[in-house]
């Protein structure tokens, strides 16, 4: 018999990665700032027309007369990447003032095509306007590699490193894995000051330029911990010809579940850099997860789900999604529910399954019957199997609807009238 375990777990960790949020690097270096960590000072736009006088600003602040053109979107690999309608790469420098403006519109208002987006690319709402920190003219700087992360398997942070920083570090540790370095944090005593030494000393760092990178790390771990961070990754850390340490780039992955200790990390939510269905399931309350499959679940629990999952699998079919209404399976979260599922034009068949403890059976039942009525038509058969409390009573409404829904007792009946649906 096919298992479904495999495919189980994908959807578990896609589901895992669906309750984070993403930052831009503009917002993850103002939460580097706040803690103390150098970085790369800019100033985001979002007008072209913009662009001069935030240069302008910027060279007051720095000094510098040489800038970096950054795309503000939610993907790596945007300097290799390339914007549809213009061709120009998602950063870029300007050499000059002069040259600014026309840098910034060759990336604004245009799609940004790189490895970690679709054909079509995101579209750039934002650009950061950044010093160049190369300093034209001085001695070559040091690229790192750094993020901060936690390695679930044996529940502890994890601050892993390389020298070869710039570089994508899967490619890194495919072809180089030794330049690959890890310190495990003790959550009992947190990040102790031998670890930050030992990290400079891996990377071949002295004198001034290895205690700045000790007070570096120091303070890169405190940001991670104190905004209840998923992730920090730093591309690259740069060691400047001056033996500065600065953080170039800056990805940071919030914990959705923390977000109530932060109410001004949750307002850097974009939406618009996020999959329109995920953000309406999100806003009605839904856990969802799209997939590739023919057949769409709706069901209240995880482990229900996953069950669900496995049965649409070994009746001949394919999940379409992952979708939990929780407890509260009324008409308008049904509706809601429904209106999701329909948006995939590749669902063929819905199967309902609920067990009635919190919630009543009839009550769900109900609520199926007057979401299918409000939407008019549902244009896929609708299997609903529900037990528990008023499975009976449950049964019967759906029965005598008069609706193009099924009704089922034991999963195998229902496993059994999806197959017939598919026929």
């Amino acid at each position: 018999m096919e298992c479904f375990f495999f495919d189980l777990f994908i959807v578990h960790l896609r589901h895992k990665i669906f309750i984070k949020m993403n930052l831009h690097e503009y917002q993850g270096k103002s939460i580097l700032n706040s803690f103390g960590v150098a970085t790369q000072r800019g100033i985001v736009v979002d007008k072209a027309e913009d662009a001069v006088a935030a240069a302008k600003k910027l060279t007051e602040e720095t000094g510098t007369g040489w800038y970096v053109v950054k795309a503000q979107i939610h993907a790596g690999g945007r300097g290799k990447g390339q914007v549809e309608e213009t061709g120009s790469n998602g950063v870029v420098l300007a050499k000059g003032i002069d040259h600014v403006e026309e840098k910034v519109k060759g990336i604004l208002g245009g799609h940004l095509v790189t490895a970690q987006t679709n054909g079509k690319g995101k579209k750039v709402n934002k650009v950061l306007i950044a010093e160049d920190v190369y300093y034209p003219g001085a001695s070559q700087p040091s690229e790192f590699y750094m993020s901060v992360l936690l390695d679930r398997e044996k529940g502890r942070n994890i601050i892993m490193y390389s020298t070869e920083g710039g570089m994508d570090i899967e490619h890194v540790a495919e072809t180089t894995p030794h330049l690959i370095f890890k310190e495990e944090i003790d959550p009992r005593v947190g990040l102790q000051a031998f670890q930050s030494r030992k990290i400079a000393f891996n990377l071949g760092l002295s004198g001034e330029a290895f205690k700045q990178m000790t007070k570096f790390v120091t303070a890169l771990y405190a940001a991670y911990e104190g905004c209840d961070a998923s992730m920090f990754e730093i591309n690259p850390v740069l060691k400047t010809s001056d033996d500065k340490i600065i953080a170039v780039d800056a990805k940071v992955t919030l914990d959705d579940n923390a977000l109530f200790r932060h109410k001004d990390y949750a307002e850097m939510r974009d939406k618009t850099e996020e999959d329109p269905m995920d953000v309406e399931a999100s806003e009605a309350g839904l856990n969802y997860v799209k997939l590739d499959g023919n057949v769409a679940c709706m069901v209240n629990g995880a482990g229900l789900a996953m069950a669900t999952m496995d049965i649409i699998k070994l009746s001949g079919g394919n999940p379409a999604n992952f979708l939990d209404v929780g407890g509260t399976a009324d008409a308008e979260r049904v509706q809601k529910a429904f209106g999701l599922i329909l948006k995939d034009p590749n669902v063929k068949a819905i199967l309902i399954n609920i067990f009635g403890g919190i919630v009543r059976c009839d009550r769900v039942a109900q609520g199926v019957v007057d979401a299918y009525k409000a939407m008019g038509n549902i244009p896929v058969p609708i299997i609903v199997r529900l037990q528990g409390t008023n499975a009976e009573e449950a049964k019967k409404l759906i029965d005598e609807s008069g609706l193009n829904v099924h009704s089922a007792v034991l999963l195998q009946e229902a496993a059994d009238k999806v197959k017939e649906v598919l026929a």
